[in-house]
């Protein structure tokens, strides 16, 4: 994997909305990991590109009238077949994390990227998501010095009265283990 011009390469470049400029365009020191699927629980449908880009049709599925008015994105988001879609450039605020706090910091949108996998907080993930979480993590830390694989967290971790993602079936010694492997 390659980053050029703080978008990944190798993904579907989908630019999204739902974005700005960050305070400090190089404050970068949080990978939140995500969770999504929409409908709840069925995947491979094309409604969370929708969701990203203000195009979700309530219409389409019963749940959808409750988020389909929400301006939200994640950068990355990786497929259950491995495949990658890029919505928010790197260097910029991308509207992931919500109300959050880590570490005592509050606000993670300004100093973090979002990464969606898509999934359920009761289903396991797929190898092929692993492998490339593991390897678009590594790609970051090399590209931007101030990342590290110490700072890593799930939505729930910032968010934890709100949020539930990515669930207990995501495996963090997997995923650590697989990082440190380079």
């Amino acid at each position: 994997m390659l980053i050029k011009n703080h978008w990944l390469t190798s993904a579907k470049h989908i630019p999204s909305p739902n974005c700005d400029q960050r305070a400090q365009e190089n404050d970068l020191s949080l990978i939140v990991i995500h969770c999504i699927s929409l409908p709840e629980g069925q995947f491979s449908t094309p409604y969370i590109t929708q969701l990203f880009t203000n195009q979700l049709d309530q219409k389409k599925h019963p749940s959808f009238a409750k988020i389909c008015h929400l301006e939200v994105s994640s950068h990355i988001l990786i497929n259950r077949t491995g495949s990658i879609n890029q919505y928010v450039a790197f260097n910029q605020r991308a509207w992931h994390a919500g109300v959050s706090e880590y570490q005592g910091r509050k606000k993670c949108n300004d100093f973090s990227i979002g990464i969606e996998l898509e999934g359920t907080v009761n289903s396991p993930f797929t190898e092929i998501q692993y492998q490339q979480l593991a390897t678009l993590i590594q790609c970051l830390i090399q590209t931007y010095p101030s990342l590290s694989s110490e700072h890593i967290t799930g939505h729930s971790d910032i968010a934890p009265e709100r949020k539930q993602d990515p669930g207990s079936c995501f495996k963090w010694d997997k995923i650590h283990q697989l990082i440190n492997q380079a």
